[in-house]
């Protein structure tokens, strides 16, 4: 993938742009840099890197993944770098945008909206979630899932007609997909605007159908994808695969299909963002006199110097041993808590030499309780 500018960049907003702000300059981006508008050599292209920019950053799966990973995050989720073209371009939902342009072009944008109205339409996008273990966030893994899809049909490319000859015009609705009816009211005659009866409101009706999918546009079929599950990825975060999710309208693309991942937790390691933490068990002799240890991490055993002297709780760091980060190639660290534990029972030989160290203590007036009396003297 080529190297792209940042989108809230792009758009000239800070991170913390809220969602009234990125539309704010979207639309002013757009009527800037529109072809119709903006006759410079590359106007069409930044129109189409505006466009790309805001439609990541308006949804806010895609924006909460790319604020998570950057652009990296949207190629291993399955995003289309590649589905921005001003020929596929609309302005629903932006109805003050859609005045803006139709003032330029003469009025012609309610005809705009009108068309849209009836063009294809992408379906609904569709959400699950997927559990995986511990350790399987940590190195990363490719899971195949199988899945009841509903794709454009092959035979007729979603269109529902045996050929293209065999779409005509709805003649109820003269292709504008409503129909207008007039009707007395208590404050005289009014006209009423619905949905065409005849073709739904897609301002066609077909003659022939598709044999293939019997004039649905679509067929439904059981599949299996492959998602790619990055090292490092975290509970609550969501993979997208494009084109999983519902199928569309009029000939339009299907929806995405989002996955939620949920992260089982381990037994030992505890994260914090790219850090591990472990608590160990060690006895109070190892802790008085130091030693070395084989501490387990995400990336297998490592040899831990225990110091004479060890604390119980105290804490030891193991640089770079903790997770990968999703989006760099830095690795976190590992922390290591120590439990000290005191035995709880003792045989003849450990009883013995504890009070010979209870005796030695006395001597030399090293009991840790007696510095402790005397300095409220």
């Amino acid at each position: 993938m080529a190297e792209k500018r940042d989108y809230y960049e792009i758009l000239g907003i800070d991170r913390s742009a809220s969602e009234d702000d990125i539309k704010k300059a979207y639309r002013a981006l757009a009527k800037k840099y529109h072809p119709d508008l903006n006759k410079d050599e590359d106007a069409p292209e930044k129109f189409k890197e505006v466009q790309e920019a805001y439609e990541v950053l308006n949804d806010p799966q895609t924006k909460s993944t790319y604020d998570q990973f950057g652009h990296a995050g949207l190629e291993s989720s399955g995003f289309n770098f590649d589905n921005f073209s001003f020929d596929n371009f609309g302005f629903g939902g932006f109805g003050d945008l859609g005045d803006i342009f139709g003032s330029f072009f003469g009025g012609m944008g309610g005809q705009t909206r009108a068309r849209n109205s009836n063009a294809p339409r992408k379906g609904q996008d569709k959400f699950m979630s997927m559990k995986i273990d511990f350790m399987e966030s940590i190195k990363g893994l490719t899971k195949t899932l199988k899945l009841d899809v509903e794709e454009q049909c092959s035979e007729c490319l979603g269109s529902g007609a045996k050929s293209k000859n065999d779409i005509k015009s709805c003649p109820t609705c003269n292709g504008t997909g409503r129909t207008v009816r007039t009707q007395q009211t208590m404050f005289g005659m009014s006209q009423v605007q619905t949905t065409c009866p005849n073709c739904q409101g897609s301002g066609q009706v077909i003659e022939n159908k598709c044999p293939k999918c019997k004039g649905s546009g679509f067929n439904k079929k059981k599949i299996e994808v492959e998602v790619t599950i990055p090292a490092g990825i975290q509970s609550g975060q969501q993979l997208r695969i494009a084109g999983k999710g519902d199928r569309g309208f009029n000939g339009g693309p299907n929806g995405d299909l989002y996955i939620e991942v949920m992260v089982m937790p381990h037994n030992y390691f505890q994260r914090n963002g790219n850090d591990i933490y472990i608590t160990v068990p060690l006895s109070i002799v190892d802790a008085t006199l130091g030693s070395k240890i084989d501490v387990p991490t995400v990336h297998g055993d490592v040899q831990l110097t225990i110091p004479s002297g060890t604390q119980p709780d105290q804490r030891f760091r193991l640089k770079g041993k903790g997770v990968k980060d999703i989006r760099t190639s830095y690795y976190g660290d590992q922390y290591v808590i120590v439990d000290v534990k005191v035995p709880t029972s003792l045989n003849r030989e450990e009883k013995e030499l504890f009070n010979k160290l209870k005796d030695i203590e006395k001597k030399s007036k090293k009991s840790v309780f007696e510095r402790f009396r005397n300095s409220f003297k």
